[in-house]
């Protein structure tokens, strides 16, 4: 049985050395990253047995990214596609302290995924499958990729598959009146919403404390849960009217890019294993914050230190 499903864009990562400018540096690392993938793998470290669907093109860039996935321990059901047609996309990081800050650059137009269709991806694999996950990047690359999240979310849900959606607004693929309103047509679909507070705000325009918050979109519509995660106040989640809360554990940053999919990923695989909310919110922070010491999109940790991590401070039920 596979115990997690995902889907969505995975792109190469670019990075200059650190200190260095992308405009003079003579040198880039390269590492696969993207949303879906990188709970994939979070997930694979954590003990679960992860797939990961997608769409590249049939080329060195589109093996690269599929080979990096697996040396994690991640299943992948890949359609390729005509190289000649379309590429990998990719996206350039500049490490940058303060004042000047971190700088993301995307390159990602006529990317294989944006091409991607319902029949070109596998459903039998919801038929074993414990659950599947997906984000809100993937509906907003391309119509097409719309309509192929749709279609797996409404697959998953008929083989009887827990659904989970990590909003993942990024405001330079659309504007929070477009992206909403895809949201919410999604959001009948899924059974447990991970949302940050900001963009509860900000894009389903809601108002109120990140409690308040999750109260009014499960009784809007019908998650089973809601995750609201708070950045440095840590995060809740609401079950059948049980909230639980939990705080950060600290963590010297050394790459923040991937915190808030690590933070999925620890949080689905405890629930996988068996844990209820809290003690999975427990393992969601800590995951995160081992994720914030290394470099890279992926959460490369072990289950012995995420206990670590979790046995050194307490979260808080209620």
């Amino acid at each position: 049985m596979t115990d997690l499903v995902t889907f969505g864009e995975t792109m190469l990562r670019l990075s200059p050395p650190r200190g260095e400018r992308l405009e003079t540096t003579r040198d880039l690392d390269v590492q696969a990253g993207g949303a879906e993938s990188n709970v994939a793998v979070g997930a694979a470290r954590l003990g679960v047995d992860a797939a990961w669907l997608s769409k590249l093109p049939d080329s060195p860039l589109g093996r690269r990214v599929v080979g990096e996935l697996r040396s994690h321990g991640v299943r992948t059901g890949v359609s390729w596609a005509d190289p000649e047609t379309t590429r990998l996309g990719t996206y350039y990081l500049e490490h940058g302290g303060d004042p000047r800050g971190t700088n993301v650059i995307y390159d990602r137009a006529n990317a294989a995924i944006t091409t991607v269709t319902p029949e070109e991806l596998s459903t039998s694999v919801f038929e074993s499958a414990g659950r599947f996950h997906t984000t809100g990047i993937t509906p907003a690359l391309s119509e097409s990729a719309a309509e192929t999240t749709a279609a797996l979310l409404r697959a998953a849900g008929e083989a009887g598959v827990t659904r989970s959606f990590d909003l993942n607004y990024r405001s330079k693929l659309w504007t929070p009146e477009a992206a909403r309103a895809a949201y919410e047509g999604l959001f009948p679909e899924i059974d447990t919403l991970f949302v940050p507070r900001r963009d509860a705000i900000e894009v389903l325009d809601r108002e109120g404390d990140a409690v308040e918050i999750a109260h009014g979109l499960a009784s809007e519509f019908g998650f089973t849960s809601v995750v609201v995660t708070r950045g440095t106040e840590g995060a809740i989640a609401l079950r059948e009217g049980s909230v639980h809360e939990q705080g950060v554990f600290e963590a010297e940053t050394c790459d923040a890019i991937g915190t808030g999919d690590a933070f999925v990923a620890g949080y689905l695989a405890k629930r996988i294993a068996g844990g209820g909310v809290g003690d999975a919110l427990e393992w969601a922070a800590a995951t995160a914050a081992l994720k914030r010491t290394v470099d890279g999109d992926l959460a490369v940790v072990t289950p012995e230190e995420v206990e670590a991590v979790v046995d050194g401070g307490a979260g808080i039920d209620r």
